[in-house]
């Protein structure tokens, strides 16, 4: 995986998020914005956090919770 671009890194991320839950819905897009909902950053430990900032994901912290990618919300 290069510089945590592609397919690899978004199942790479999907897996991290599943090891904290199994939402229903678990995405939807917005404004160019890949949101995850339903997964609490709370719970999330500090080096899966790190690994998902590196794979393009951040906590989404004026939203709902849950987490935010620009990089995969829109081409």
């Amino acid at each position: 995986m290069e510089n945590g671009y592609g397919l690899d890194a978004l199942i790479k991320a999907l897996q991290i998020f599943r090891k904290y839950g199994n939402p229903q819905w678990p995405t939807h897009c917005e404004h160019d914005t890949l949101y995850i909902a339903d997964i609490d950053p709370d719970e999330v430990s500090a080096d899966d956090i790190e690994e998902l900032e590196e794979l393009g994901f951040l906590v989404d912290e004026d939203g709902e919770g849950g987490f935010i990618s620009y990089r995969f919300g829109s081409a």
